[in-house]
C-alpha cells in the first residue's frame, strides 16, 4: 500500500474524530442545508457517543455471526457434518428471508425495546455472507496441501487449525468484511426500536424536515463504511501475501 493512500485515509479518520468529538466546528457547512432558522447541528445528544453506540451494536452482532457462522461453517465441511450443509444453508438464509424490520417487530415484544431486537436483527442478517465465505475459503484449499499436511503426521484438528483456516482466512475476512458493512448501514433502524445509534441523527432529521441533520447521520455512517472495508481490505491482503495466496 502506498504512502499516498495511507496518508488520505489517516486524514479522513482524523476528521471524522474531530467531527462526531467538535461538530459545532462544522456548523457553517450544514448552515446552508437549514430553514427557519432550525439548528445546522444535530442538538438532542452527543455525535461522538452515538458513533460509539452504533459501532458498538454492529461490532457486537459480527462478532456473534462470525462465531456462529465460522463454527457452522467447519462443521458442515468436515466428514461428519457434510449432510448438515442444506439445513445449515437454509438456517443461515433466516436473516436475508425477512427483512430487518420485520425481525424487529419479532423481536421487541420478546425482549423489549432497545439495543437487544437490533443485535438480534443484525446478528441474523450478518451470518449468510460469513457462512458461505466460511464454505467458500476451506473448500478452495488445494487437496495436495491438504494430502501433504496429512503426510507430515498432522492430525484432522492439526490440519484444519495449521492449514486450512490460515489458508481460508482471507476469504474469511471478506465475508465479515460484507457482514459487517451490510450492519453499520442497517444498524440505523435500530433507532426506531429505541436503540442508540447514529440512526437517532437520521430519524431526527426526518421528523424535522432538517437536511442538516439527515446528511450528518448518512455522512459518518458512510465514512465509518469506507474505513472499515479498508481496514479489513488491507487485513486481507497482507494475510493473502502471508500465505503466498493471490492478493
Amino acid at each position: 500500500m502506498r504512502a499516498g493512500p495511507i496518508a488520505l485515509r489517516l486524514a479522513v479518520l482524523a476528521m471524522l474524530v474531530v467531527f462526531v468529538a467538535a461538530p459545532q466546528l462544522f456548523a457553517f457547512a450544514f448552515e446552508p442545508l437549514t430553514e427557519n432558522g432550525a439548528p445546522a447541528i444535530y442538538n438532542q445528544g452527543s455525535l461522538l457517543f452515538l458513533t460509539f453506540s452504533h459501532l458498538r451494536t454492529v461490532f457486537a452482532a459480527v462478532a456473534a455471526s462470525t462465531f456462529v457462522a465460522v463454527l457452522l461453517g467447519i462443521f458442515v465441511t468436515r466428514p461428519s457434518g457434510m449432510e448438515f450443509l442444506p439445513l445449515s444453508r437454509s438456517i443461515v438464509n433466516i436473516g436475508q428471508t425477512f427483512p430487518p424490520v420485520a425481525v424487529l417487530a419479532v423481536a421487541v415484544p420478546l425482549v423489549g425495546f432497545g439495543e437487544a431486537p437490533t443485535l438480534i436483527a443484525l446478528f441474523l442478517y450478518g451470518l449468510l455472507p460469513i457462512f458461505e465465505n466460511t464454505l467458500g475459503g476451506l473448500t478452495q484449499v488445494s487437496p495436495t496441501v491438504l494430502d501433504a499436511a496429512k503426510g507430515m503426521g498432522l492430525s484432522p484438528r492439526q490440519r484444519l487449525l495449521q492449514v486450512e483456516l490460515p489458508l481460508a482466512l482471507p476469504v474469511i475476512l471478506a465475508g465479515i468484511r460484507l457482514s459487517a458493512i451490510i450492519n453499520l448501514g442497517t444498524a440505523t433502524i435500530g433507532s426506531t426500536v429505541a436503540a442508540k445509534g447514529l440512526g437517532e441523527v437520521i430519524i431526527a432529521g426526518l421528523q424535522s424536515d432538517n437536511m442538516a441533520f439527515i446528511l450528518q447521520g448518512g455522512l459518518v455512517v458512510a465514512v465509518l463504511a469506507a474505513l472499515i472495508h479498508d481496514g479489513f481490505t488491507l487485513a486481507e491482503r497482507a494475510i493473502a501475501r502471508r500465505f503466498g495466496l493471490p492478493a
